[in-house]
């Protein structure tokens, strides 16, 4: 059943938001598609496939999880499927991770607008801090709307940056560097993918399966996943259409962009922060919603003052965060696969 006084949240909402709080900077730089998929060469293709089926079965799971749990935050739901003692490390190493993922995107505000337009660090950092406080400051109902107005904008950027380059060049399908990869195995870099991309969405995807109706979820998580896998399936090829220098470069997909043209590049820069936003606002709120809950007198408080510490600690730099707390989320979130998977089995779910 649905929030009284508010229409169903639908499939196709659900979708989006499940859509929006998965790409972030790392996707749409192009730099994660890039570890996890282009550097296996035609390999990348399979583990595509495979992150695929990950992020739309498990995320249907997340979803059948919070609906039954009624929950307002993950909390209950790693409890539930996971039990007391795991339930408990994956819930300190998300919220931890949340915690981390936004100072990374309000790090990666201020880098991207310090090498566009040389404006100060400080400046973007500010900027998208403020901007994701005041959304979720609005609650689960504002980070929904805020998630689904941007995702079509998302998903049209890198589609015009994927179209515009593969009509004008060939995809080099004998490119593979393996050795280079995040994960070398093809089998297990599609789960890592998955799985990683899992554990920030649950902090969104669990409060908000209470709003929809039981038959939208499925739907709901199919066309997420799927909406994922194609989106990803299309900055690989592009990254494939420019190697080997993309893959020299921090940020392939803008890289991409320039090289369609300067306005093109321009446009992207705005994508790429609009990817930033999303994910800040859903590692923010899942911090949050799950520290205090939404709704507690202290909601507030807490929603400035995580923002203002992100704030701080993201002056540690992009690639720090992301070289440091990454590896462990990958972890964390193959653990949450196991306890999805067997809570499943035993009809928990």
């Amino acid at each position: 059943m649905a929030t009284k006084g508010r229409r169903p949240t639908s499939s196709t909402t659900l979708a989006a938001v499940y859509i929006g709080t998965v790409i972030g900077a790392g996707f749409a730089s192009g730099q994660e598609v890039l570890q996890f998929f282009a550097l296996l060469g035609p390999l990348g293709f399979l583990a595509l496939a495979v992150a695929t089926a990950v992020l739309a079965l498990f995320g249907y799971l997340v979803l059948a999880a919070g609906h039954t749990l009624r929950a307002q935050s993950y909390g209950p739901v790693l409890l539930h499927v996971a039990g007391p003692l795991v339930g408990r490390i994956i819930d300190v190493i998300i919220t931890f991770f949340l915690f981390g993922g936004l100072a990374a995107m309000l790090a990666g505000a201020g880098a991207t607008l310090n090498q566009e337009f040389g404006l100060p660090l400080e400046a973007g950092l500010l900027g998208m801090g403020i901007l994701t406080a005041l959304t979720v400051l609005a609650g689960i109902h504002g980070v929904i709307t805020a998630v689904s107005v941007v995702v079509p904008l998302l998903l049209g950027g890198v589609l015009v940056v994927s179209a515009g380059t593969l009509l004008g060049h060939p995809v080099d399908l004998s490119f593979s560097r393996p050795q280079e990869a995040a994960v070398p195995n093809w089998f297990l870099s599609g789960v890592t993918y998955g799985s990683y991309n899992l554990i920030l969405s649950t902090s969104v995807l669990a409060p908000v399966a209470r709003l929809a109706r039981r038959p939208s979820l499925l739907p709901g998580a199919l066309l997420g996943g799927v909406g994922l896998g194609l989106s990803a399936l299309a900055v690989n090829l592009t990254i494939l259409a420019h190697v080997p220098e993309a893959a020299a470069t921090e940020v392939p997909m803008l890289f991409a962009a320039d090289r369609l043209s300067p306005l093109i590049g321009l446009a992207y820069t705005a994508v790429l922060l609009a990817e930033v936003y999303t994910t800040a606002v859903g590692s923010l709120f899942g911090f949050v919603s799950r520290t205090v809950g939404e709704g507690h007198r202290w909601f507030k408080a807490v929603t400035l003052g995580t923002t203002a510490a992100a704030g701080l600690a993201a002056t540690v730099g992009f690639s720090t965060i992301v070289g440091t707390l990454y590896p462990l989320v990958g972890y964390a979130g193959l653990l949450l696969l196991a306890a999805l998977a067997l809570a499943a089995l035993r009809g928990r779910l």
